[in-house]
């Protein structure tokens, strides 16, 4: 089908002009280099073995900074509602204002999320959304009580943005580690992909610890420009002698063998960025243009160029892609009302157009959008904002998730509950590694290599019994 590029500042010819280098990116050649190990880690055995496997995307989106997501899914029903606002008091949503949801799963319960998510109402109630309810962090199942008196293992570094940011990207809840889930999960099928020299991984945010594996670095992408790649090299002009001459020079340090072990480790993911950049170039310039219209903003760049990185896949010689967004904004301890709602505004366009493009591609069962944060806000108000919490929501997008549904149990928002810690701080009763798990399983790992990526997660689910949740199609 013939689709239309957005008519937005950036020129298609120019887009794809600069989706250059996209392998690392000049910006961040130097960690991808450290993150290489000197070539020193031993290649992670390929457990996943499918002979002709169907083409699958997962897309992160990071909502870094802590959503108040307690805000973004909220309870409908009279007596419930009542609790929600006595505990939120001046940051609650009014009942009139959210928009209603039709859950299939939750008995009765009325709910409502943000009055500014009018496609993810659309989408959830025709099937092809789902919330997750109260996930977080856990070591093991911790109750109220073990809590305040001090016992169980709890997450290192509980309510600190880089600590649970980091277990939300690294799936160890009890430690600390630069190497992501997503990239643990892409050093162990990376053969389902052809190409050896773009990665599984595509960040429109840079280096990031979710998408770093032993052997794994991410392909950097930046949502307006592609990738800047490396300045004056490449196809220029006739007239240009300078950059002529650079490119000359250059081509002639990268092509050169070199017997050094670093000096060839160097100019080999150079060489790997080189090639990689003319592939990716070529296989998204043939890709039609969308009829879906992306709006101009940061967040719908990121999942317009997703979604064009995903349409040639093929020729990209894909079975398997990761995207990794980071969007941030969400530490709202002061003016929590006013920002979340223009932040909602904008994650809600982007789902809706992203879901739009991959029905255009026909792909909308075989690509999965899923959110982290590093923790929700309080339910208390602290004047005109939230702090830092624990247990939150999340959501899940596409035509394989099964939809309609809010997974976990939706716990009672009044105070002093056996779920309230304090200031409205909710205890998670659904570990964010089932979440992970689950996502992993659709994507094609085993069961048996679950606990190599997740080390906790037999303290919550024995791998092997089913779909850890339920919301994913097996």
């Amino acid at each position: 089908m013939k689709i239309k590029f957005n008519q937005n500042p950036i020129s298609r010819r120019k887009f794809f002009g600069q989706a250059s280098c996209a392998a690392i990116g000049v910006s961040t050649l130097y960690s991808s280099l450290v993150n290489l190990k000197a070539m020193s880690a031993l290649s992670v055995a390929n457990s996943t073995t499918l002979a002709d496997p169907e083409y699958k995307a997962l897309i992160c989106l990071f909502q870094s900074g802590g959503n108040d997501s307690f805000n973004m899914l909220m309870p409908r029903s009279p007596s419930e509602y009542a609790e929600y606002a006595a505990t939120r008091s001046n940051i609650a949503i009014p009942q009139g204002n959210m928009l209603p949801i039709f859950p299939n799963n939750t008995g009765g319960r009325l709910f409502g999320i943000h009055p500014s998510m009018t496609r993810c109402q659309q989408l959830f109630n025709d099937g092809k959304m789902a919330f997750i309810s109260n996930v977080g962090t856990l070591v093991e199942p911790t109750t109220k009580d073990q809590y305040t008196q001090g016992q169980g293992n709890l997450p290192l570094g509980l309510y600190s943005h880089s600590d649970q940011g980091q277990q939300w990207m690294t799936g160890l809840p009890n430690g600390r580690s630069g190497t992501g889930w997503g990239g643990k999960v892409a050093d162990i099928i990376k053969d389902m992909n052809s190409n050896p020299n773009i990665s599984m991984n595509f960040s429109m945010s840079g280096t990031n610890v979710f998408q770093t594996g032993l052997d794994t670095i991410e392909f950097a992408l930046d949502p307006y420009n592609g990738s800047s790649g490396i300045y004056g090299y490449g196809d220029v002009e006739e007239w240009n002698v300078f950059d002529r001459l650079r490119t000359k020079a250059l081509n002639s340090m990268i092509d050169h063998e070199y017997q050094d072990m670093f000096q060839k480790t160097y100019v080999d993911v150079i060489r790997r960025s080189r090639d990689g950049h003319v592939q990716f170039q070529d296989a998204i310039g043939n890709v039609p243009e969308f009829q879906t219209q992306f709006t101009d903003n940061y967040l719908s760049h990121a999942f317009q160029l997703a979604a064009y990185s995903i349409a040639a896949h093929e020729a990209l010689g894909m079975k398997r892609q990761i995207f990794f967004i980071d969007y941030g904004g969400w530490d709202n301890h002061d003016e929590v009302l006013t920002t979340q709602s223009g932040l909602l505004y904008e994650l809600d366009a982007a789902f809706g157009e992203f879901s739009d493009a991959m029905t255009e591609l026909g792909l909308g069962k075989q690509v999965t959008t899923f959110s982290l944060s590093e923790f929700s806000r309080t339910l208390t108000s602290n004047g005109n904002g939230t702090d830092h919490a624990w247990g939150g929501n999340v959501m899940v997008l596409g035509e394989d998730v099964r939809g309609k549904n809010i997974y976990g149990e939706y716990p009672t928002l009044a105070l002093n509950s056996n779920v309230e810690l304090g200031s409205g701080v909710m205890l998670p009763k659904i570990s964010a590694d089932e979440y992970f798990a689950e996502l992993a399983l659709w994507f094609g790992i085993n069961p048996s290599d679950l606990s190599s990526i997740f080390p906790t997660l037999t303290n919550f689910y024995q791998p092997g019994s089913g779909m850890p949740i339920g919301f994913l199609n097996s």
